[in-house]
């Protein structure tokens, strides 16, 4: 579904993601962890095109997509939950779904967006930035879904949600990854990351210092605790 080949990205003289590389099968998450300021939210943003690599590969379901623009990628069945939810504030829940849509057919409409999250569909008529935090994630998540994806790129889904909605959130992920979705999730909470992960990569300074199943990770204290600043 995706590979990541030999990717380096850099931010002007600065030199971001060394040398990058991973795969994601169909179907499969990816959990990506790491300290902040590590590289993994340029990661994201060098696979969908918003900071394009200056040296490496990035193929997605085999087409080389490494300087596409990211309509390109979205057109061709990827999906961004960004960071920080970027909704659009002044348009109403239904808005932000109906404006995501795009010819790509499949499953994903409204009514099943509504479906998973029915709290949405209670504040259907409400503009973006009268919504809380959580629906706010909620809806991030459901306009990606609207797009019909095959592979969702998700960058900190639980960031700054109380611990019911952080769970609520993980059980999301994992109905997603039932229904066949592959999902690159960045995510800083272990917990709810090694819960959902068929495989987790551990990134420092751009680089990855570690992979392994998500039962291997958590019994590695070494590294948990150099890089993760877990006990």
């Amino acid at each position: 579904m995706l590979e990541v080949e030999d990717v380096h990205t850099y931010y002007g003289a600065s030199h971001v993601l060394q040398g990058i590389s991973l795969t994601i099968a169909s179907g499969e998450v990816l959990t990506i962890l790491g300290r902040n300021g590590m590289g993994k939210t340029t990661l994201i943003r060098s696979i969908i095109g918003f900071t394009s690599p200056r040296r490496g590969t990035v193929r997605f379901k085999g087409d080389d997509i490494t300087r596409w623009p990211p309509f390109r990628a979205i057109d061709r069945g990827m999906a961004l939950v960004p960071q920080g939810r970027r909704i659009f504030p002044s348009l109403t829940v239904r808005e932000n779904l109906d404006v995501a849509r795009t010819g790509r057919r499949g499953r994903w409409t409204r009514e099943r967006v509504y479906e998973l999250f029915p709290r949405l569909r209670e504040r259907d008529r409400n503009a973006g930035n009268k919504l809380s935090g959580g629906e706010q994630q909620m809806l991030a998540i459901g306009r990606a879904l609207m797009t019909n994806p095959e592979l969702i790129l998700m960058d900190e889904p639980t960031e700054g949600l109380a611990p019911l909605l952080v769970r609520q959130v993980g059980a999301v992920i994992g109905e997603l990854k039932r229904e066949g979705l592959s999902i690159l999730l960045v995510e800083q909470n272990l917990a709810l990351a090694l819960s959902v992960a068929d495989r987790v990569h551990v990134i420092s300074r751009g680089r990855v210092v570690h992979s392994s199943g998500p039962g291997e990770l958590m019994a590695n204290e070494e590294v948990k605790s150099r890089y993760l600043g877990v006990a």
